[in-house]
């Protein structure tokens, strides 16, 4: 089990690093469902790999993460309607 919570957490690092990469290097936008969905996955594989851990801090962060992310795409979904969904 420890090894799939690691898993979990270097992916969920590899998640919110790629986004932030891509963001940077002008091949997503802010705005994508991309980008929200790889900063909500990631944040997700943080707080199983911190919740296990016992770094509840990090966990706390990564809930509140979530959150911002779900709002995000919820502001994105009400904006765009449900036909368009920019992956970009």
């Amino acid at each position: 089990m420890k090894l799939a919570v690691e898993v979990i957490g270097w992916a969920g690092a590899l998640l919110i690093l790629g986004a932030y990469a891509l963001l940077s290097a002008g091949r997503l936008k802010a705005k994508s469902l991309a980008y929200h969905l790889m900063n909500i996955l990631g944040a997700l594989g943080f707080v199983v790999n911190s919740g296990w851990n016992g770094a509840l801090p990090s966990a706390a962060l990564n809930v509140i993460w979530i959150g911002i992310g779900t709002y995000a795409l919820f502001q994105r979904r009400s904006r765009h309607g449900r036909g368009e969904l920019e992956t970009e």
